[in-house]
């Protein structure tokens, strides 16, 4: 069961990088070579839909899934105990959810170009998110934004209260939820 462990392989673990690098890609081509230019604007916002809501998808599932609903709070709990490992989500499970959650209604309610507007903007910041996530674990900060963000998820992870600062691409959603650790 390889495919679905939460403790990954190098190899496994760069799935996510690599197969969410192709789907963006593939859809960015895809989108960029059928889009009307009648059309465009569209496609442009329903892309910046899905990347606004996949900053809130990460802010939601780390705070309420992650911190607060068994199983996935003791497997998070894998995680903050051992941050350098390479744990995550199995790349199946994101994928099947993103076709499932995102793509299958989006299609169904709209049409190709949005669907894959809005999958391309939620897998853009779903990937976005990956690369930051372990950029905060395993690369040396040597960026304002990046020492910026590692900092803040470093107080997520030592916070001895109540957890704090579950956004990791951006803290927006921790200022406007009061999840900041701010008094």
């Amino acid at each position: 069961m390889a495919f679905f462990s939460l403790e990954h392989s190098k190899a496994a673990y760069l799935t996510d990088f690599i197969l969410y690098g192709i789907a963006v890609t593939c859809l960015l081509i895809f989108l960029t070579l059928s889009t009307p230019l009648r059309k465009l604007a569209e496609v442009v916002i329903f892309v910046l839909v899905g990347l606004f809501a996949s900053t809130f998808i990460e802010y939601f599932l780390h705070r309420f899934i992650l911190h607060g609903l068994q199983p996935f709070k003791r497997w998070h709990a894998l995680h903050h105990a051992r941050p350098s490992a390479l744990i995550g989500t199995p790349t199946i499970l994101s994928l099947t959810l993103i076709v499932i959650l995102v793509f299958t209604p989006a299609i169904l309610l709209g049409n190709l170009l949005r669907a894959c507007a809005l999958t391309l903007g939620l897998t853009g910041g779903y990937l976005f998110y990956t690369i930051t996530h372990h950029a905060t674990h395993h690369w040396k900060a040597n960026h304002s934004w990046l020492k910026e963000r590692k900092i803040w998820h470093a107080r997520h992870h030592h916070v001895d209260a109540r957890p704090v600062c579950f956004g990791v691409s951006t803290g927006f959603w921790d200022e406007v939820f009061c999840s900041n650790g701010r008094k």
